[in-house]
Formats: structure tokens, sequence, C-alpha cells
């Protein structure tokens, strides 16, 4: 028995038969390729039978992709599926005939419930039906898989003929498929294991396995048919497919490659193609990656709990067995949120420039946290914003301690402010405006009392989403600083004060910003600059 597990992707045929994951043409040919690339074995292209349309994608890729050598230096064998019955096994063969390593597959189920339900054949009908279309596959093409359908919930003892059968007609694997997600890993690896042992010619096949993710189980159950002799896997892209999907194909080949003393197998994967090929599979199909997806979902390498974070920082292996560019993913992202720690913090602070005393840090952490109390993730314009505004308000001669703003279309916009002054003193005033942010200005001004006229207001989000740090920049200008007496020279130069706020309430960003210009004024004033 080989060490090398032949990864057979059905993305194209049984992932495309999600509900609503139908793909273009176009679009078929270029996850085609980018399986290729991937490293897949054996692309299965489509069902030639299913429509006009999916045999011509399947004899473009047979044509154009075939061609594209893979990790191992060769091209992939392209693969069309096929009932058990000589017109969908012509159509299979027209389809795939021009590729380098064509191979055709057919399918009969053998359990009892479908042999009588939806076959309506007699055992003795199914094992004669195997014997004549693999053997007319075969005549056709030297590269024939047949499949048991239902295999997982079929009498072992029938399956066992059936499969001998198949063989002596000409099948070259064996593909042994739990169709409903029915079996266990036990039952399963018992299931390979009882076909190693008992069909005659199995030592000169390849065995397959195909398993579905009804209960959840179809990675531990395709593992336990590895475990078990199987050689070839088939799996698609993010386990999309039939119902609860299928095995997925990363999830199989990170567990061969991160516990290979366990298996000790190896495939022909490049695993820095994985995030990619997925994303592009999402995109087309309009399925999305769960974020909690193993491998390729968005949070495989994020941390946000402190611990984790702290564990992470002081050596990776603590809290991760794979490194993220090992599947194509980005660096691994300490994700700032309301169960991040201080160090977690003052990392994240370092690498984008701040080096913070413990005293700023300690209030930044303070913002910080207040900060994710509204927002669930902290990105690093999040954090910019959070520092500039925190080192520009720490010479502050006022400070915003609360507002309340009223506004609308009925109604006249109404904003009381409260702020806390050099004295240490609280207070508090109301005013009105032809809008929210300019009667929070006239409340201010009356507090301040600051001869300043406001030359210009921007605002913008710096993150995205509903719950986007709002940035706010105003330019001020100040031709009379209080209590000092000016020059005639400095009455002509009319000199500008810039201020920066920043808060998830872009009216609260509003006021911090005009406070933190008339802060400015205010150290001129007092014989800074």
């Amino acid at each position: 028995m080989d060490n090398y597990v032949r990864i057979f992707d059905t993305t194209l045929r049984d992932g495309e038969q999600s509900p609503g994951a139908s793909m273009t043409s176009a679009e078929k040919i270029e996850v085609a390729r980018a399986l290729a690339r991937l490293g897949v074995d054996i692309i299965e292209a489509g069902f030639a039978a299913a429509s006009p349309d999916d045999l011509e994608a399947i004899r473009r890729i047979s044509r154009e992709v075939s061609k594209i050598a893979g990790a191992r230096g060769e091209p992939p064998v392209i693969c069309s599926l096929a009932r058990a019955n000589k017109g969908d096994i012509d159509k299979a063969w027209l389809a795939v005939q021009d590729a380098p390593r064509p191979r055709i597959h057919t399918f009969l189920a053998t359990s009892e419930i479908h042999m009588k339900y939806k076959l309506k054949m007699d055992p003795e009908e199914v094992v004669d039906r195997v014997v004549n279309m693999v053997g007319y596959a075969r005549s056709l093409c030297t590269d024939v898989e047949f499949s048991p359908e239902d295999a997982g919930r079929s009498d072992p003892k029938f399956l066992y003929v059936v499969l001998e059968q198949a063989i002596k007609a000409g099948a070259t694997t064996l593909n042994i498929p739990d169709t409903v997600g029915y079996t266990t890993p036990d039952e399963y690896g018992a299931l390979i294991r009882g076909i190693v042992e008992n069909v005659p010619g199995v030592e000169n096949v390849i065995l397959s396995t195909h398993c579905h993710d009804d209960l959840g189980l179809a990675t531990a159950n395709t593992l336990a048919g590895i475990r078990n002799g199987a050689r070839q896997v088939e799996v698609t892209m993010n386990g999309i497919g039939e119902r609860a999907g299928n095995t997925s194909l990363e999830e199989v080949v990170m567990a061969l490659q991160t516990r290979r003393p366990v298996y000790g197998l190896n495939t022909g994967i490049d695993t820095t193609h994985l995030v990619r090929v997925s994303r592009l599979v999402s995109n087309y199909t309009s399925i999305v990656v769960p974020p909690n997806k193993a491998i390729v979902g968005a949070n495989a390498f994020a941390h946000e709990a402190g611990i984790h974070q702290d564990g992470m920082l002081k050596n990776q292996e603590t809290y991760e067995i794979m490194r993220p560019e090992t599947v194509g993913a980005q660096n691994t992202r300490l994700v700032l949120g309301k169960h991040s720690g201080r160090h977690a913090l003052k990392a994240r602070l370092l690498e984008l420039g701040y080096e913070l005393s413990d005293a700023d840090l300690d209030k930044a952490f303070e913002r910080f946290k207040t900060m994710a109390d509204k927002k669930k993730v902290i990105t690093d314009a999040d954090l910019e914003a959070l520092v500039s505004d925190e080192l520009l308000q720490s010479h502050e001669f006022y400070k915003l301690d609360d507002m309340q703003v009223a506004s609308g279309t009925i109604g006249m916009p109404t904003a009381t402010v409260r702020l806390i002054g050099p004295d240490g003193q609280k207070r508090a005033v109301a005013a009105i405006g032809t809008g929210p942010i300019d009667a929070v200005y006239k409340a201010i001004d009356q507090i301040v009392q600051v001869p300043a006229t406001l030359l210009e207001f921007s605002v913008h989000a710096v993150t995205e989403g509903i719950d986007a740090v709002g940035e706010v920049s105003v330019r001020v200008s100040a031709n009379e600083l209080p209590g000092k007496t000016m020059t005639y020279a400095e009455t002509e130069r009319v000199r500008s004060y810039g201020g920066y706020g920043a808060d998830t309430d872009i009216i609260v960003a509003s006021a911090k910003a005009y406070l933190s210009a008339l802060n400015k004024v205010l150290i001129t004033s007092r014989g800074g600059d």
C-alpha cells in the first residue's frame, strides 16, 4: 500500500449541486484552472448528461485545463460522472476524450432502500448492470471509476460481490460513498477495512472515499477511511455540496500534513493556494465561507481572548498548530476586542509606531475598552484614531465630559454640553443651532469664550461597517487671542488652528475636534506655540 493520497476534487460536480451554487461555463473553467494549479490529482468536471452546457464545459476543461501541471509536475485527470447506462457513459466519454488523462466515473446504488424504491431492481439485476456498464465504460476509456451509491447503508456482503464484479469488468478505482452522511468514523473505517480484506483483486485498484456531512462527520469519516486503506479522497473546496455538503478538501489535506507523524501520508497539494482557491469558489458560487470554518475561515488564525493573545505573543505554537502562510492566509491576527488585554494593545501600538508611557498606555487602554464595548472588533485605523485623539487631548484646557443632542424634522436642533474646565470645575450649557453640530459648537463657545471662526470642517469614516469610528478634522481662525495684546502685524496675519476628534458617534467626534482646536488657541495665548 503506497503512502500517497490522491485528491479527487468534485467541486464542479457535487459541489455545484449545492442549492444556488450553479456556475457558468467560464466560471467552471476558471475554478478548474485554480484546482489544477492547486495540485489536485483528479478533477470531476461535471455530469455530462445533465445538460448541454455541462457537457461543453467539461469538454473545454478537458482541452484547456488538462495541460496545467500541478505541484507534482503532472496535469490532472479530467473526469465526468455518468449513471450506469450507455447514454450517460457515451456523453461522459465525449466530454473527456480530448483530455490527456481522461476518466469515466459511473455509479449504481447498492443499498436495499435504493434498490427497492428508486431503482426497482433485484440485487442480481444490479450486479448484471454493474458488470455490463463498467465493462462498456472500460471499452471506451482505460481509467474507469465505479461507485456503489449509498454504500454506507448497503449490506457489506452484497457490496463485496458488486465490487468484485466491478473489478473483473475493468474498474480501476472503487469509490465507497457515504451518500447520506449516515455512518460514524468507526463504521466507515470498518467498511473500508472489510473491503480490503474480503474483495478479491482489490489490491490492484485504488480505494476511494466519498463522505457527506449530514452529521458533521465527513472529514472524520474520510480520515477513518484513509487509515483503513483508502488512497483516494473525494472532496470539495469549502466542503460545499448536496444538503450539508461534502468532505472539505482543505481539512483533509491539512490534517494529513499537520499530523504526518500519525498518518505517514502525503498529497500533491500546494497548500499555499488553499485560501485563494477557497475565496474563488466562494465568489463564484455565492456561498459564503463561515468565519469559523477550519483552515480557510476568516477567524482560523485570529485571536481575541487576552490569555490567547498573551500566549501568542510569547510563542505562536501556544495556540496555533499551523502557520497561516502555509495555507496562503495573511499573518496571524491578534483581533483587538473587549476580551483583549493590555499586553496585546501595547504590542499592536508598537507595531503601529506608538511607544506610549505606562501612564499614557493606561489612558489609552481605558478608552480602548470603552470603544470595544461599542464595537465588536477594533481595527488599526480605530487605534490610530484613538491614540491620536488621546495625545491631542493630553494637554487640554477644556475636556468634554458629557453631551446630549436633539434634532430632526420637528423642533429645533438643541445641544446640551458639559465641559471640565482648567480648574476642574464642570459647567453645562444648552444652545440652539441650525443643526446638531452647530448647536454643539455654540454651546461650547458659550463656555470656552474664545473668539474663533470655523474655517473648515471635514468628516469621514476611518473604518468599515455601520459601527465605524468617525474622524472629524476642523480648522479655526483667531485674530484675537484671549488675555493677550496683539500687535498690528499679528492681527493682520490671521492664524489658523487645527483640531481632530474621533468617536463612534460622529457628533461627539465633532465636539472633540472643535475643542481640540480651541485648546490650541488657548495654549498659544498662554505662551505656547
